[in-house]
């Protein structure tokens, strides 16, 4: 091996295992950056430069990363001032839905004004998470209705939406749906998707939505406020989910699952140890699938060893959170958006 090609080895070398592991972090700085009397549980990164959200009273915007500045705009339809719960994007739209009864679904029109893409109406109407496989296809997901989960699926880039059918959907529990708690309740991978319920169940699909399975988890799911309330997958195979009972926050038995094998098989972890209820979980990047970070009202948690144990950085609560980096994250929850530093 010539001098220049040992260089070359050892250089990618020290990149690989620099890039793929645990930062240890034992602190979190966090600097709020937007205030206002809104209860926000949607945020996204529309790239490195702009984080999306949207929030309750129809009020949506977008947070400038580099300067932190914040722009807000609303949106009312008819005499109705949207709760949104749910966000996303591709690479030229943006994306918002709301709860409730209209469900209304907007996305970025031509003028540079949103427009209404879908809306239904009806008892049990309430949908509570949405994301994109690629510019074209997306899913949204909502409580059980008529005996199956509402699921919408855009096929052309969001500009038309399309209820399944309960034919070609797994049969749901009684009275199961999901939280809107954190947007968080759909992951995708690749082509594949994981959606977690109330019942403690997780749908999944790797098809793009074409056809479904589903999974029964050990999480504990047995009222109406128990349940899987966030999701999210490292790579194809691993994947981590927490709950609890936000009715009960400082239990914390039975609230956290981990899958090793895509979603086949889940386990419970950590169980009967902190953290307790928390109502949104995300794998840090470039960690090896080691640091997890899990907020809610009850504080932000954090491990280093894929769930295994973890220790509380702070009691400051927020609903949901997002990582621009594996240092750097920005997180929403009532009246505010911080962001938050990792050390």
């Amino acid at each position: 091996m010539t001098k220049a090609a040992i260089i070359i080895a050892v250089v990618l070398a020290i990149g690989c295992s620099s890039k793929e592991k645990s930062a240890n972090y034992t602190t979190v700085e966090i600097e709020t950056i937007f205030r206002d009397s809104i209860s926000i549980r949607a945020i996204e990164f529309l790239d490195t430069k702009t984080l999306a959200f949207a929030g309750s009273n129809g009020v949506y915007g977008s947070v400038d990363t580099r300067t932190n500045k914040v722009r807000t705009n609303i949106q009312k339809f008819d005499s109705i001032s949207p709760e949104f719960r749910a966000v996303a994007h591709t690479k030229t739209d943006f994306f918002m839905l709301s709860v409730a009864s209209p469900a209304l679904l907007y996305k970025t029109g031509e003028s540079g004004q949103m427009e209404l893409v879908y809306k239904e109406e009806g008892e049990g109407v309430f949908y509570d998470a949405m994301k994109f496989w690629n510019d074209r296809e997306g899913i949204a997901i909502g409580d059980s209705m008529q005996g199956c989960l509402s699921i919408i699926i855009t096929r052309d880039g969001g500009s038309s939406w399309t209820k399944l059918s309960c034919n070609v959907l797994p049969k749901a529990k009684e009275g199961e749906g999901a939280f809107a708690a954190s947007n968080t309740n759909i992951e995708i991978i690749g082509d594949k998707v994981w959606v977690v319920s109330t019942s403690g169940t997780v749908y999944s699909s790797s098809d793009k939505g074409h056809s479904w399975g589903v999974q029964q988890t050990p999480i504990l799911s047995g009222e109406p406020t128990e349940g899987i309330y966030s999701v999210d997958f490292y790579d194809e195979k691993l994947g981590f989910a927490i709950g609890g009972d936000y009715l009960k926050p400082t239990a914390n038995a039975e609230n956290k699952i981990i899958t090793t094998d895509g979603g086949k098989k889940w386990n419970l972890i950590a169980d009967g140890k902190e953290p307790s209820y928390k109502s949104c979980v995300q794998f840090i990047p470039n960690s090896g699938g080691k640091d997890i970070v899990a907020v809610g009202f009850t504080g932000i948690s954090y491990s280093n060893d894929q769930g295994e144990t973890w220790k509380p950085l702070s009691e400051e609560g927020f609903y949901t959170i997002r990582f621009l980096n594996d240092s750097v994250a920005y997180a929403a929850g009532k009246h505010k958006i911080a962001r938050l530093v990792f050390k």
